[in-house]
């Protein structure tokens, strides 16, 4: 099993120091536009010594199937409250428990090192290292307005605009971001992995019939392997290409209330580039828009949801998952 070494520095994102701090500060305090991270008692529910320290230690199960910590909440809290760690209102796609407030990502827990790959074709979007949100973190453009996202990675393998295959590898996981450090070493290594969708976080499961898993294989996704032909013609052109138009842009940044990110956009030169920078901004801080979901203004159209996506793992590391609870 090809898992990488990787010290603890990188594994928690702790490089360089005083940007993580700086970060670090934000998460804690909060500033003029984000409220500060909120915690209780309640969320001692994501430590899990029996399965984080053994995962630090790089084992994993000897089925391959790589356990999830916590799925998307699909009853978050109001994002004027500030980002929560805690449990007071959660509802998993299966309707269970197994999330916290905030939560609008898949947790895949793996050791840190082990290759993160593209779960379709894309284009590198962007790549932000963020100690106060999600640490080190790569973001693949699919085309169709479907962005996937993998947090807390020890390293990134591509560069941004670089075009990727499906399975191909983009990364090293870890757990870097002040969450990593906070829970070491009773928080399990993983991968925090978004999906959005015509602008904003989306499940990418299917809670029933009426819903369209984005997962390939439905509600039991595995990895891509060599040989397994797929139908990416569809998609493969509007990921090489932006999806953004200069009105989608006008249109979200009439609401961003924070002048620093509309001085960001305005000085980047590529329509792709602001339209990226947006999108990001827009989901990752909606506090600083005031308008829910500005990203939905950045698209004309949204089409519908498809099964495009598959594990983003080797076949070689991992058959499938498994929840802890």
């Amino acid at each position: 099993m090809p898992i990488h070494r990787v010290g603890l520095v990188d594994a928690l994102g702790l490089s360089p120091l005083p940007l993580a701090l700086r970060q670090a500060r934000r998460a804690v305090f909060g500033d003029g536009q984000t409220p500060r991270s909120r915690f209780d008692q309640t969320s001692l529910h994501i430590f899990t010594p029996s399965l984080s320290v053994s995962t630090w230690l790089g084992r994993m199960r000897a089925d391959r199937l790589v356990p999830i910590m916590n799925f998307v909440n699909r009853t978050p809290t109001p994002v004027e409250e500030g980002w929560s760690v805690r449990v007071t209102r959660v509802r998993d796609w299966r309707g269970g428990r197994l999330t916290y407030d905030s939560h609008n990502g898949t947790d895949f827990v793996v050791p840190p090192g082990l290759p993160v790959c593209a779960a379709a074709p894309g284009r590198v979007m962007a790549i932000r290292r963020e100690f106060n949100r999600g640490g080190l973190k790569l973001y693949l453009d699919h085309g169709g307005t479907l962005v996937t996202t993998s947090n807390h990675l020890s390293r990134v393998l591509v560069t941004v605009g670089q075009q990727v295959q499906r399975g191909e590898v983009v990364g090293w996981s870890g757990y870097s971001g002040i969450d990593g450090v906070v829970g070491f070493p009773w928080v399990a290594p993983h991968v925090h992995y978004n999906v959005w969708h015509g602008g904003v976080a989306v499940d990418p499961y299917a809670a029933d019939d009426s819903e369209v898993s984005l997962w390939r294989r439905r509600n039991d996704p595995v990895p891509w392997q060599p040989g397994d032909v797929v139908d990416d013609g569809p998609w493969l052109s509007s990921s090489s290409s932006s999806s953004f138009t200069e009105a989608g842009i006008a249109r979200c940044l009439a609401f961003c209330a924070d002048s620093s990110v509309r001085r960001t956009v305005n000085d980047l030169d590529s329509l792709s580039a602001r339209g990226s920078e947006l999108l990001i901004e827009s989901i990752t801080y909606p506090t600083r828009f005031s308008t829910p979901e500005a990203g939905r203004l950045l698209f004309e159209t949204v089409p519908a949801r498809s099964p495009r996506l598959d594990l983003p793992f080797q076949a070689v590391d991992v058959a499938g998952t498994i929840a802890i609870r």
